[in-house]
């Protein structure tokens, strides 16, 4: 159990009572006061600090509405990171329409290499973001060969393994007509990480690093919770590439070996169609 007296007491909310809620697939959730807070254990603490660099990271465009980061600690056993706490409502076809335009705007932001200056996490997975200057690269050895190595620590080998690295001696075709800039990007953009707050959209939970924008995209493709609205008004700002539904499916794959290495077999079958269809 937290030590909520310690952990209260520096948010400066002693005489609040911390109540749980949902949303806390990977940590404990809870309010206390106006705050939200995820605890865990206190080998958590890098992942959370992670966390609150990258809202920091988000926040700075002022390009979408990002909770705002008050702490990030560990008292005892357990580590924690609180955000202001946002009452989220559901959205609208006017709020898929602003979070595609305000996207679009925060990928805007770039830097001269890709990556970022630290690792974090997706999921429970650590996301190397090591800086480089080429993005084939970046993808190849930070992205799937990372998690195709990590399947075959866990056991998944033959044909994964052997069309997966097919593929990855392959990714240059994708990008012969493609040469992306290092953009901002959330990094985990599925229907659970935004919502609509007074009308306007909010994203958090990120993983965040400088990449292609398409990666962005092609999560919110990937699990649903994203209307025609989104992608109209991402497209009216920033107009698909020749080339980004089948790069579409590529950075797709990069989430479903994720899920294979964090939830098991369910996730093979989709993998394999995935590389097959690349291939």
């Amino acid at each position: 159990m937290p030590d909520w007296a310690a952990i209260t007491a520096e948010l400066g909310l002693s005489n609040e009572t911390p109540y749980p809620v949902s949303g806390g697939d990977i940590s404990a959730a809870w309010r206390v006061g106006n705050l939200f807070l995820k605890t865990g254990p206190a080998s958590s603490r890098d992942m959370f600090s992670a966390e609150a660099a990258g809202l920091s990271e988000l926040a700075a465009p002022a390009a979408i509405r990002i909770p705002q980061v008050v702490a990030c600690g560990v008292h005892g056993d357990t580590a924690f990171l609180a955000t202001e706490w946002l009452e989220l409502g559901r959205p609208t076809r006017d709020t898929q329409a602003k979070l595609g335009e305000q996207l679009a705007l925060l990928h805007e932001t770039t830097r001269d290499r890709f990556g970022w200056h630290r690792d974090n996490t997706i999921g429970l997975t650590l996301q190397r973001n090591d800086r480089s200057d080429d993005w084939v690269d970046f993808f190849r050895e930070r992205r799937l060969g990372f998690q195709l190595r990590l399947a075959a620590e866990n056991g998944f080998s033959g044909s994964l393994q052997e069309r997966g690295t097919l593929l990855l001696k392959r990714l240059p075709i994708f990008f012969e007509n493609h040469g992306p800039r290092p953009a901002l990007l959330h990094g985990d953009l599925w229907g659970g990480n935004w919502g609509s707050c007074d009308g306007a959209p909010v994203i958090f939970d990120p993983a965040v690093y400088y990449g292609d924008p398409e990666t962005d995209l092609a999560m919110t493709r990937l699990f649903g919770g994203f209307g025609p609205a989104f992608y109209d008004a991402y497209a009216a700002h920033t107009p698909p590439a020749s080339g980004s539904h089948a790069r579409s499916h590529l950075y797709q794959l990069y989430h479903v070996l994720n899920h294979l290495n964090l939830f098991g077999s369910a996730y093979l079958g989709r993998a394999q169609e995935l590389i097959n269809k690349l291939l």
